[in-house]
This record gives C-alpha cells, structure tokens and sequence, in this order.
C-alpha cells in the first residue's frame, strides 16, 4: 500500500475506533487520524508478529481492516487511561 492508503486507512480506522468508544477527546480530525494511523501499523505488526497473519498489500484486505481498527481502540484505550484526567471538564 501507498503511504496515501496508509493515511486513509488510518483515518477511517481512527474514526471508527472513536465510533466504538464514545467520549470526549482532544485533537479532532487530527487526532484520529494520528491515533488510527498508529493503531494501523501496531495493527498490524501485532497481526503478523503474534497471529502469523503477514501484512497484506491490499487495501480491501479484511484482515488488514481488523488489524488496524483493533489497534486504534488499544492506543485510543491507551490515551484514555494516561491522559482522561488533564484536560478540565
């Protein structure tokens, strides 16, 4: 994949993991797409590392969606739990 399918992967991934999880976030557009981004290469270096499962160079390759969407809810898990409480409500 281009770096460009990288990107969109990672903002869609980014925005469905901030679907799943419902809350108040700093960073906007931005934001996910940085955190969906990330959570597409943890993804899927988590897949092929500990599930056999290489990377495929198909962006319509479910797998890959999973990958990627399941990492952006870890580091949206993550940023929740190290940064929830610093910002004023």
């Amino acid at each position: 994949m281009s770096i460009i399918s990288w990107i969109v992967l990672g903002l869609l991934s980014g925005a469905v993991a901030k679907i799943l999880l419902p809350g108040r976030d700093p960073g906007g557009l931005i934001g996910t797409t940085l955190i969906g981004v990330a959570g597409a290469f943890i993804g899927g270096w988590a897949s092929a590392r500990y599930l056999d499962r290489p990377i495929a160079n198909e962006f319509y390759d479910g797998a890959t969606w999973a990958a990627a969407v399941g990492g952006a809810l870890a580091l949206l898990v993550v940023y929740r739990i190290l940064f929830g409480h610093s910002r004023s409500r």
